[in-house]
C-alpha cells in the first residue's frame, strides 16, 4: 500500500507520503477511495508527512477532497507531526561529571 491508514471510532485516519510520483498517484488516490468505501467513515482525517508534499500528493489530496465531498464526508487535513524542538548543545565545561549543585542566594537571580 502507498498510504497508510486506520480506522477508529468512525474515522478514517489516512497518512498520505510527500513523495507520491506521478506514475504512483492514481494508485494512492484508489487506495483511499478503496477505504473510504470498506469503511464507510464519518470522517475523513488525511496526515500529511512533510511540510512540502510533492505535486502529486497534493493532487491525490484534491481527489479525496472531491471524493468526500461527493459522498458528503466531512475531511480534515493535518501537516506533519513536528519532533520536539532540538535543544541547543551544551558546552562542555571544567565541571562536566559533577553534580549540579542547586543555586541559592544571589547566584540564584539572573
Amino acid at each position: 500500500m502507498l498510504i497508510g491508514h486506520a480506522f477508529e471510532e468512525g474515522v478514517l485516519h489516512l497518512s498520505l507520503p510527500g513523495d507520491l510520483t506521478l506514475t504512483s498517484r492514481s494508485a494512492a488516490d484508489l487506495e483511499a477511495q478503496a477505504l473510504a468505501h470498506a469503511h464507510r467513515p464519518r470522517l475523513v482525517r488525511v496526515q500529511l508527512s512533510t511540510a512540502d508534499p510533492s505535486p502529486a500528493s497534493l493532487s491525490v489530496l484534491s481527489r479525496v477532497r472531491r471524493f468526500c465531498e461527493n459522498l458528503r464526508i466531512p475531511l480534515t487535513v493535518v501537516g506533519p507531526v513536528r519532533a520536539a524542538a532540538a535543544q541547543p548543545a551544551e558546552r562542555p565545561s571544567r565541571d562536566a561529571g559533577r553534580p549540579a549543585l542547586p543555586l541559592t542566594g544571589a547566584d540564584a537571580q539572573v
